[in-house]
């Protein structure tokens, strides 16, 4: 697949593809006869990890390098994942509290300011 055609089905740059690439977040990617990059099954696969991951962007280079170096890996990998999962499991948390503060405040519109109205029965005066 070109870099065009991942770019496209990932909805990921050419650029950053480039990027993740050098930084060492995807594994090198094969090239054909004529140089340009050829990303096969493996490639697209790290990809759609590395989307679905919601993960830092260190924590998948570290976790890439180690994936490289093999089986010897296999516990510190697992640390990484399970430290990762914890920072998530905490943004879900926080984001879960913003929605329920965002849903109070949605609520409050359908309230009635104030049911009696004013106390001399007039509108409030612009300040």
């Amino acid at each position: 697949m070109t870099i065009a055609q991942v770019s496209k089905k990932y909805g990921i740059s050419a650029d950053t593809l480039r990027y993740y690439e050098r930084i060492g977040l995807i594994p090198a990617v094969p090239r054909n006869k004529s140089g340009h990059r050829d990303y096969d099954e493996e490639a697209c696969r790290w990809m759609k990890y590395m989307r679905q991951a919601g993960v830092q962007i260190e924590a998948l280079i570290e976790y890439v390098a180690l994936f490289q170096q093999g089986d010897a890996t296999l516990p510190a990998r697992k640390a990484l994942l399970i430290e990762q999962r914890a920072q998530l499991y905490q943004r879900i948390l926080e984001m879960q509290d913003s929605l329920e503060h965002l849903d109070r405040k949605i609520a409050a519109f359908d309230q009635p300011i104030c049911q009696a109205g004013p106390p001399d029965g007039n509108p409030p005066q612009a300040q």
